[in-house]
């Protein structure tokens, strides 16, 4: 399945891409709130807001947010759990066919969503929209269950070993992997560039990892005769290892402004 096919497939189970995605550090809001100071009179648009993990401190600060989210479930989802707030709208549309004024943004952010987005497209449109001096907050979360002195780990990696052997376990994700954001940031004309990492450790019991697996993509992807048995022995592999699994997390944040 193509890149541009498997952004939809988060649209299929929104109840459990809720309960199973994590959301973001505290310390990375109060980062991007030190960055950028947002109060009630400010215009803030998020890219793909999902069903919302990393909505509610940006609402709570009382401004005013459009959020834009491709699925049609996903969408609903956040309107009804954001339903309290009045100072949200979510858009059900793709944000490159979204028309904004210019110069109308303070914020622009996106949680792990801005990928994919062509990057020249979505870097131009969001030069566009934003005001001058307006901020840029992109951030990602990176989960790791790959580290092979994790006995629960390594039962995982046998899984993925037999059934997607192709997959590239490489390596956690480090500061030096934030180059490449940073890089591309400053191409496109954004100034004041910073990126920020954090890290945290979550322990799912099995049930729970094999829900968050079905959040991703490319397992979704998986033709059912596969993914159905790709699921049974992981959860036995799991199982058998503790009944639980350690992830090992690295979000990573980049700030910037407009000109």
């Amino acid at each position: 399945m193509r890149k541009t096919e498997l952004k939809y497939t988060f649209n299929e189970d929104a109840l459990n891409y809720d309960k199973s995605r994590p959301g973001y550090p505290e310390q990375l809001y109060h980062d991007i709130f030190d960055y950028c100071c947002i109060s009630d009179s400010c215009n803030v648009l998020e890219i793909g807001i999902g069903t919302g993990q990393a909505t509610e401190p940006f609402l709570r600060k009382g401004c005013n947010i459009k959020a834009v989210e491709l699925g049609g479930s996903l969408a609903e989802f956040s309107r009804k759990k954001f339903s309290q707030f009045k100072n949200i709208e979510v858009i059900n549309a793709d944000f490159l066919e979204c028309e904004f004024c210019k110069n109308h943004f303070d914020l622009i952010y996106s949680a792990t969503a801005f990928h994919w987005i062509p990057k020249e497209r979505g870097y131009h449109k969001i030069l566009n929209i934003l005001k001058p001096g307006g901020a840029i907050a992109l951030f990602w979360n990176h989960p790791f269950p790959n580290r092979k002195d994790d006995s629960t780990n390594a039962a995982s990696m046998r899984v993925y070993a037999k059934y997607r052997p192709d997959d590239n376990h490489g390596s956690e994700f480090s500061e030096k992997n934030c180059e490449k954001i940073v890089s591309e940031l400053k191409q496109f004309g954004f100034t004041d560039v910073q990126s920020k990492i954090y890290h945290r450790t979550r322990n799912l019991d099995t049930q729970d990892y094999i829900n968050l697996i079905n959040t991703y993509s490319d397992h979704r992807a998986l033709c059912p005769e596969i993914k159905s048995s790709f699921e049974r022995e992981m959860t036995e592999a799991v199982n058998a290892a503790g009944g639980h699994i350690k992830i090992y997390d690295t979000i990573d944040l980049y700030l910037a402004r407009k000109p």
